[in-house]
């Protein structure tokens, strides 16, 4: 009975390291704060969602709060090249990863307390978005016709190819946000459909939560026709 039960036990804690090390679960990933001395008893969704009663009245019961920065964004007075319609300012999810991101709000300000944790350096866009990509550009016929380097956007565009879940779609299902470019464009927040960090191309301990792989650029090729 006891060996069955350590065989038990010894299953099920390599199942879970296994689950940590890849793609598939929040689990060990750069979202995953559940060892942080700010969160609450080990919790791993709390920095982010609340299941009850959250002020902010968003869909996803978003429980971190959010930055009321001005952002200066790469849009057409920055750029003479963008032929696409860019939002004024950050919206629907590139407006939640900013809530961290931008540097301007602490990490662990969530559930209506301020927190005094500041994202790292490494990690922070700051609120001159102008030398990241852009985000909130509508990506439709008419910017693919007027770019005229840009892939349709019912063009296959499979997600976590070569990880441990995968989802076939196009550019249109599985990359854009009502019909825009946003940060999730590229990065899958909860490590669900992003590729194992072996065939993710970018260099340190982690996949950056990417989508397609960056081996050869094939992220970027996804949607330019270069």
């Amino acid at each position: 009975m006891k060996t069955k039960l350590l065989k038990s036990v010894l299953g099920v804690s390599l199942a879970v390291a296994g689950l940590a090390a890849g793609a598939g679960t929040i689990v060990g990933s750069k979202h995953d704060f559940s060892t942080q001395a700010w969160t609450t008893n080990g919790q791993l969704c709390v920095a982010c969602h609340a299941p009850h009663n959250t002020a902010l009245g968003l869909t996803v019961l978003w429980n971190h709060t959010l930055s009321t920065a001005t952002y200066t964004m790469y849009n057409n007075a920055f750029s003479s090249t963008i032929n696409g319609t860019v939002a004024a300012a950050p919206a629907g999810v590139s407006k939640l990863c900013l809530s961290c991101h931008d540097g301007t709000v602490a990490v662990n300000s969530f559930g209506g307390a301020t927190g005094a944790v500041s994202i790292a350096a490494s990690a922070n866009l700051g609120t001159n978005l102008t030398n990241d990509h852009p985000i909130g550009i509508t990506y439709d016929a008419a910017l693919v016709t007027a770019d005229g380097a840009l892939w349709p956007i019912a063009t296959t565009a499979n997600i976590g190819t070569g990880g441990t879940k995968t989802r076939a779609g196009t550019i249109s299902s599985n990359l854009l946000y009502n019909g825009s470019i946003e940060c999730a464009s590229c990065h899958d927040v909860h490590n669900t459909f992003t590729v194992p960090f072996a065939t993710a191309g970018t260099s340190g301990t982690t996949n950056k939560l990417v989508k397609i792989s960056m081996v050869g650029s094939a992220l970027c090729l996804t949607c330019h026709d270069k």
